[in-house]
């Protein structure tokens, strides 16, 4: 029977890097497309470029990840880990996780970040490693999204369910490396 981390293994691959640059070219061209019938969207050259920007550095991050190891659970695995973290930029940026994008407590998302991506070369991308490294960024979000509630308990509570993906890449490498052991 295939599994889901089977379909991100071996030669398959090459379709999904295809839907993903496809569809990071799809999501810039959405607020150009939305720009020509409404006056709600209103980017700028300086918009597209950073959204540009951020989509190319995450596709290359899972790029980058999917050279590392071809067993489909770290790939999958770096693929969640990858979007929580644009999603948290992306997020930050726009409206802010905590209160506005303006509040300076938004910044420690920033070392929530930075965490994941040291943690990760400390371990230097290991399965083994990256499940932990992956679950400590999981506790640090919670804690740091936690620590919002007096300011913003919407956004708070959003920032503290940022930590589930964070869990789910970490369960993800963990399965990575059980299934290199048995190998």
């Amino acid at each position: 029977m295939t599994g889901i981390t089977d379909v991100f293994a071996g030669p398959r691959w090459s379709g999904w890097r295809i839907l993903m640059w496809g569809g990071a070219v799809l999501l810039l061209l959405l607020p150009a497309t939305a720009m020509q019938f409404t006056t709600g969207v209103n980017w700028d050259e300086t918009d597209f470029i950073g959204v540009g920007v951020m989509l190319a550095a995450a596709c290359g991050a899972v790029e980058l990840a999917a050279r590392a190891s071809v067993n489909g659970a770290y790939r999958l695995a770096a693929i969640v880990a990858v979007g929580i973290a644009f999603l948290t930029i992306w997020a930050n940026l726009a409206v802010g996780m905590i209160g506005s994008e303006d509040n300076d407590y938004n910044l420690l998302f920033g070392g929530v970040l930075g965490l994941a991506l040291v943690s990760s070369i400390v371990v230097r991308f290991r399965p083994t490693g990256m499940a932990r490294a992956m679950l400590i960024t999981a506790v640090v979000q919670a804690a740091v999204g936690l620590g919002g509630l007096p300011t913003d308990r919407w956004g708070a509570t959003l920032s503290t369910a940022f930590s589930l993906p964070w869990l789910l890449s970490a369960a993800m490498f963990r399965q990575s490396a059980r299934e290199q052991s048995a190998a």
